[in-house]
């Protein structure tokens, strides 16, 4: 267990044995192209989450009484391959100790070795990304295991990808998004209602792998971010739809990166935590539905 806790939570719910949910700390920024300080994310993260109100005001619960425990960070060599092959031992190892792991970053290269650890365990598993970019370079500046590659990466292995958010891509990207008919929801056509949300967060099989890189917020909501773009989505936006997609589909993992961390910016650092919080609440109130299904006449309440 880590020395500093996610939500700073007491033994009683944060210990690893009795915790529903595991964040793995993952402070690395060898894979970004342009801002530095992804190394330093993780860290501030956890340092404003012990500010947060542990009540959701959204679920009317909460979320931490499932147990949340924060690991020590993990030790990775220096090259990205070794990183991710680091990654997919850990995370492997806390999957199988029945936890619902959350990947804290770093840069975006990392999502790979914990999206492998999480496929064993579901072969069909799907891929919903919000991002700026696109991510679907296959190498880029000559590295195919660069944050701007990870999508590319993923696609390798499963054909059941969702792209939401997107406002920032390569011609060749472009060419690849039309030529192989991928899903990619841009921001424009989002805001517009020219992309059918719904429909393709419908085809894709369950279980889902969320994975977050925090540039695709607007400026005036996360602004700490490597590769920043503008006009990305509000606060309540970015709510909306995770809600709605944990709601719809089975999320067995997700991970969050790209937060750079800066003393000088404690809302940036602030929001992320908010939103790790909400998410494992949403991630909460898709299990209490399902179980009320089962059990539909025991009381919401005494699920929480």
């Amino acid at each position: 267990m880590n020395s500093k806790q996610f939500l700073d939570l007491s033994a009683e719910f944060a210990e690893f044995k009795t915790a529903a949910v595991a964040i793995l700390p993952v402070p690395y920024e060898g894979g970004v192209t342009y801002g530095a300080g992804t190394a330093r994310g993780p860290d501030a993260v956890i340092n404003a989450s012990q500010h947060l109100e542990l009540y959701d005001e959204m679920l009317k619960a909460e979320p931490f009484r499932m147990g949340i425990t924060t690991l020590m960070p993990l030790k990775f060599p220096s090259d990205l391959q070794g990183l991710h092959e680091a990654i997919y031992r850990y995370s492997k190892a806390v999957i199988k100790e029945d936890k619902f792991v959350v990947l804290l970053g770093g840069d975006h290269s990392i999502s790979m070795g914990y999206f492998q650890a999480l496929q064993e365990k579901h072969p069909l598993l799907s891929v919903i990304q919000l991002d700026a970019h696109a991510d679907l370079r296959d190498r880029y500046r000559g590295n195919p295991f660069s944050h701007a590659c990870i999508m590319s990466r993923i696609r390798e292995v499963t054909p059941h990808t969702l792209q939401i958010g997107i406002r920032s891509m390569s011609l060749d990207e472009a060419r690849r998004i039309e030529r192989e008919n991928l899903a990619v929801c841009t921001m424009d056509d989002y805001r517009r209602g020219n992309f059918d949300i719904d429909a393709e967060i419908s085809r894709l099989p369950d279980p889902v792998y969320v994975t977050v890189d925090v540039d695709v917020f607007d400026w005036s909501v996360i602004r700490s971010t490597g590769t920043p773009e503008p006009g990305g989505f509000l606060w309540d936006e970015a709510l909306h739809l995770l809600q709605k997609i944990f709601i719809q589909k089975n999320v067995a993992g997700f991970d969050v990166v790209e937060l750079s961390g800066d003393s000088n910016d404690r809302n940036s650092a602030f929001a992320v935590a908010k939103l790790i919080y909400k998410m494992l609440g949403f991630k909460l109130e898709s299990a209490v539905q399902q179980k009320m299904m089962e059990w539909p006449d025991r009381p919401r309440g005494s699920l929480f």
